[in-house]
């Protein structure tokens, strides 16, 4: 009895293992090459970076220090560098969320953000003011209102400190930095709504140097501490910009930026499949300079969109715990979880897409119980739906691009890509007893 109940274990394996292989193609580790930079003494940085506003900071000056949501290198270790750097100087810190509509638009949720990335008044040593409160600085060239904190407004001085990247709503010489936290970050929810709402019809980049100019002429702007990442998500720049020198140098960076940006080195992908989405990876949820899928909308047609990679399907497995709920760009993906959409804070989701106008980013995908389901439904919903053939791309989410699970049919490509320098045999693609995938080990 044993004996044939054994193997009748065993003949339900094989075809279990059989069954998967025809449902499901068989996945590679292949590891990228990207520019990267040379270890940053940050602290020396700051410290040479701050001999270009020192003769501003006065002993006894109360200065604003905007942090935001974002999820930098060394968040935490940057902001009490500075923090240091200006008691030294003899000033008086505090710190302001600056991070627009983020965080439910509340002052609460705004603190429990930055404290997610280790900035608390305990370990900063200065006062934390999350008011949403904000008044009139004045009117911009085209008569749109400049909504500006409150608390920043009674500072002496104002520093903000935020990485510098292609934007993830538009594309031009400026994106997301210095300005985009002078205006929006600091514009708190009724700000960054305001100008979200002008740059619908003006267009992003033009309203954003248009509001920024308001700022530097009516705030006591002292400048912002500008961070540029490598592919890798490190360190590669940090420069202490004065204000007369914002509307000038944050061009320059932000196309530094572009080129240490790393990419999904396809031209088609026909479904990808990324484990977390979230506000501490990009504002987006995930950069839409690497998925290249819009914001407002996009393209399943190869002929019309001519960006790459083109992508046929995505698949979102997950939220980081540091975006509190919020699932913004959730609305780019064809499919998703529930354990995902469980997860979900509607209220802070809703407020951040209403603010930045980007409501397709809250519409939901297909939901599935399991990832194997969502995985087959995806690759059976292509114009070719034999998984062996399926151009199948796992990334972890879009900051970490150094390693990538890849189907077979991409093994050819990755040969010959200048860009990958290695690659693993991994086996069938391999699901836990609930039919999830198993987490990421390699690297």
């Amino acid at each position: 009895m044993e004996q044939e109940k054994a193997r009748a274990c065993a003949i339900a394996f094989v075809e279990c293992c059989w069954f998967m292989k025809e449902l499901f193609p068989s996945m590679l580790c292949v590891r990228q090459r990207f520019e990267t930079a040379l270890p940053l003494d940050v602290e020396a940085a700051i410290s040479k970076g701050f001999e270009a506003i020192r003769p501003q900071i006065k002993p006894g000056m109360r200065v604003a220090l905007g942090v935001g949501s974002r999820g930098l290198s060394n968040l935490s270790k940057i902001v009490l560098m500075i923090v240091q750097e200006l008691k030294s100087a003899g000033a008086m810190p505090f710190i302001i969320p600056a991070m627009g509509s983020h965080g439910g638009a509340t002052a609460e949720g705004q603190v429990a953000l930055l404290a997610g990335y280790g900035v608390t008044e305990a370990r900063m040593g200065v006062p934390i003011r999350p008011s949403m409160e904000v008044k009139q600085l004045g009117k911009s060239d085209t008569g749109r209102d400049v909504l500006w904190s409150q608390e920043a407004t009674t500072a002496d001085g104002v520093l903000v400190i935020n990485r510098i990247k292609p934007h993830t709503d538009f594309s031009g010489k400026i994106g997301s930095g210095l300005m985009k936290m002078l205006v929006v970050g600091l514009g708190k929810h009724a700000g960054a709504s305001a100008y979200h709402s002008g740059a619908l019809t003006i267009g992003y980049e033009k309203e954003l140097i248009d509001l920024t100019k308001v700022v530097l002429a009516k705030a006591p702007i002292l400048g912002g501490i500008a961070i540029v990442e490598d592919a890798m998500h490190q360190l590669a720049s940090l420069e202490v910009v004065p204000a007369d020198s914002i509307l000038i140098r944050e061009p320059e960076l932000c196309e530094m930026a572009k080129k240490l940006m790393p990419t999904i080195p396809f031209d088609e992908i026909d479904l990808l499949i990324v484990d977390q989405i979230g506000k501490n990876i990009s504002g987006m949820g995930m950069d839409t300079n690497i998925i290249k899928r819009g914001v407002h909308g996009y393209h399943l047609t190869p002929g019309i969109s001519k960006s790459k990679p083109f992508i046929w399907r995505i698949f979102v497995r997950d939220l980081t715990a540091e975006t509190h709920g919020n699932a913004i760009g959730i609305g780019m993906a064809e499919a998703t979880t529930k354990r995902l959409v469980e997860k979900i804070d509607a209220s802070a989701l809703h407020t951040n897409v209403i603010t930045a106008r980007s409501v397709q980013c809250a519409k939901l995908p297909m939901i599935f119980d399991t990832d194997s389901e969502a995985i087959k439904a995806m690759l059976e919903s292509l114009p070719d739906a034999n998984p062996a053939k399926a151009r199948v791309v796992r990334i972890k989410d879009t900051l970490t691009l150094g390693e990538l699970e890849i189907s077979t049919a991409l093994e050819q490509t990755s040969i010959a890509h200048p860009a990958i320098t290695s690659i693993e045999q991994m086996g069938q693609m391999s699901f836990d007893q609930n039919g999830n995938l198993k987490p990421i080990t390699h690297g």
